[in-house]
């Protein structure tokens, strides 16, 4: 018998949810309706992952700790693995053009890597990479 794929679910709280759901949409996320109301809104990246933007109410019920204002303070960094340097260049681009900040650190351009970063409207930081594991360096 073969085992379910390991998945993950990203819970993030965000301050406007349509804006958000809007800003996932345009890098590539697929919103899912059965999982989507006033109140949460879960954008499928890929068939293992997922994240669910939630309210600021919503977010409060899963935790008694302060919600961080992820424009302040880091608590993570999402690396999104692309398939290639053009794809890693059109998730930032579309990232800025749904609203968020691009590169805000230098571009990352190795002979077998190639990285840049982007901020969602709420601070979350993002991490999008090629990488090209055959052409890394020994050792």
């Amino acid at each position: 018998m073969t085992a379910a794929p390991k998945m993950i679910f990203v819970n993030l709280p965000v301050r406007d949810l349509a804006a958000s759901t809007a800003f996932y949409e345009a890098i590539g996320c697929v919103k899912n309706e059965a999982f989507s109301n006033e109140s949460a809104a879960s954008m499928v990246w890929s068939e293992t992952i997922s994240f669910h933007l939630l309210t600021h109410d919503f977010y409060r019920t899963f935790t008694s700790q302060p919600i961080a204002d992820a424009h302040k303070t880091s608590a993570a960094l999402f690396c999104l693995s692309r398939n290639s340097r053009a794809e890693v260049d059109a998730i930032v681009e579309a990232a800025v053009r749904a609203g968020g900040q691009g590169d805000i650190r230098e571009v990352q351009d190795l002979p077998f890597m190639y990285g840049r970063t982007f901020v969602d409207p709420d601070g979350a930081v993002f991490e999008p990479m090629w990488m090209d594991a055959s052409a890394m360096p020994a050792g």
